[in-house]
């Protein structure tokens, strides 16, 4: 940090503070960790399941426990940044996910590998809304414009650098570094910004943390998506699968019961008032649970269909990322033009183009041929659709409320994820082989993604930004 201003001294009227971006690139670095970990997993999957003996219906729990967990506590997760302080916040989820990483490596089981999982989950619901409360009260002006771009940016592109990454770890190495790569990383983090990250004022103490409303949401998802992915085996009219669904319902219904009687509950009842937010929280739910999704169910094709290398794999998904980002910049050029129901609808509409393409592939299928033209669609669609969904989002949210917004598109984000790998994988798993599920679960994509895109058209507000701005992309 440069001079007294660094450490929190006032900044002289009509003066813009200038900080080091020493502080940014910590929580950049973390940052990109948890993200990437949401990606990261897939392409090693296959190595993971024959490593520990995971039966087929609980492998994608690996990547469910860690977005589910992130989704359900994020906005648990600013509730206690504001009381606790940003700082100490970030630190302790920093902690938490780099001891997670190290368990996750060091798993001898299937419930042990998912238990770390989650507790990853529960770091990163610390450590990201801490992070980015930290980037937004260090920085301040046309530096806080800048950082807050590069953080968009990096998180777009941890998700999207993950599948190759892993692939490359997995494949040089073993799948338990896609893990341990974390500890030193987040160790160095965590020595870096002890001494780079300001302390910042005492947080204000003030109102309950709704830890009823946080534990209720995050048992009926997971009991409810539970009792989904393993349907196909027990069956949808046994006992078991009809109790868990009930379960997993009357949690649901006791969060919502939490919610509206609470005096601080997780998301004001007035927020869901705001049309923009509530159509937008949805979409950005759907649009990625597609993504996440298909991505998952792609990998098994690739790995146990066609043959494919784990280094191969992450290859295969690199014209995804890379059409992604750049569909993304596109959509940021037109979207006050052609206004957000056009670009969300549309690119929803294109990611299920995608999908019908790739429910084509037949077993022996040329990649070049049968799966890059229907990755290219899903990814073109979803650079579009992302960026439309959260300008929306955001558009008629009050100044005041833009915090609490921008963690429900988050949640939404990260739920939609679990909920878009759980449905898949278990419409795939129930057909019994992989190559079958692979085309069962491309139609189902495609079918929930046109479903979307009629959202998208009939409820989605329309949306103009002006000329020039440019939107980040979660």
């Amino acid at each position: 940090m440069h001079g007294a201003h660094a450490h929190g001294a006032p900044v002289p009227s009509g003066v813009e503070e200038h900080r080091s971006w020493s502080a940014l690139a910590v929580l950049a670095v973390a940052q990109f960790m948890v993200i990437l970990d949401v990606t990261v997993v897939n392409v090693a999957l296959p190595s993971i399941g024959r490593a520990l003996g995971f039966a087929g219906a609980d492998l994608p729990w690996v990547v469910t426990a860690y977005v589910l967990v992130t989704g359900a506590l994020m906005l648990l997760g600013g509730r206690v940044t504001d009381r606790l302080g940003r700082r100490p916040v970030f630190l302790t989820g920093l902690g938490l996910f780099t001891a997670a990483s190290l368990a996750s490596g060091l798993a001898w089981s299937p419930g042990a590998l998912i238990a770390a999982r989650a507790a990853q989950g529960a770091g990163a619901a610390l450590l990201l809304p801490s992070a980015l409360a930290l980037v937004t009260t260090t920085y301040h002006g046309r530096q806080r414009a800048v950082a807050l771009g590069l953080w968009g940016a990096i998180g777009s592109a941890g998700a999207a650098a993950g599948m190759l990454i892993g692939g490359v770890v997995t494949q040089l190495l073993s799948w338990e570094w896609i893990f341990l790569v974390n500890v030193p990383v987040g160790l160095a983090a965590a020595a870096a910004a002890v001494h780079l990250i300001p302390a910042g004022p005492p947080p204000a103490a003030r109102g309950r943390l709704d830890l009823p409303g946080a534990l209720t949401l995050l048992g009926g998802l997971a009991v409810t998506l539970y009792a989904v992915e393993q349907a196909p085996g027990r069956g949808w009219g046994a006992a078991t699968t009809i109790v868990l669904l009930a379960a997993g319902a009357a949690l649901l219904a006791a969060f919502v019961a939490v919610e509206r009687r609470g005096r601080d509950p997780l998301v004001p009842a007035a927020t869901w008032r705001v049309r923009s937010l509530s159509a937008g929280a949805a979409l950005m739910l759907g649009g990625t649970g597609l993504l996440a999704g298909s991505f998952l169910l792609n990998t098994m094709f690739l790995q146990d269909v066609i043959g494919a290398s784990a280094l191969e794999t992450g290859l295969a998904f690199l014209p995804l990322a890379l059409v992604i980002l750049a569909a993304a910049h596109v959509a940021s050029r037109v979207l006050p033009a052609a206004g957000s129901r056009a670009v969300a609808g549309g690119g929803l509409a294109l990611m299920g183009a995608g999908s019908a393409l790739l429910a084509l592939a037949p077993d022996q299928a040329a990649y070049a041929r049968d799966l890059l033209p229907g990755f290219l669609a899903l990814g073109a669609g979803a650079g579009l659709a992302f960026v439309a969904i959260s300008v929306t989002a955001l558009a008629d949210v009050a100044h005041e409320m833009a915090g609490l917004a921008s963690g429900v598109t988050t949640t939404a984000h990260e739920i939609g994820a679990a909920l878009g790998v759980g449905v898949l994988t278990a419409v795939a798993l129930g057909a019994g082989g992989i190559a079958l599920g692979h085309q069962r679960g491309s139609v189902a994509a495609a079918v929930i993604a046109a479903a979307f895109a009629a959202l998208a058209v009939t409820a989605l507000p329309e949306v103009r930004p002006a000329a020039g701005s440019r939107p980040a992309m979660h």
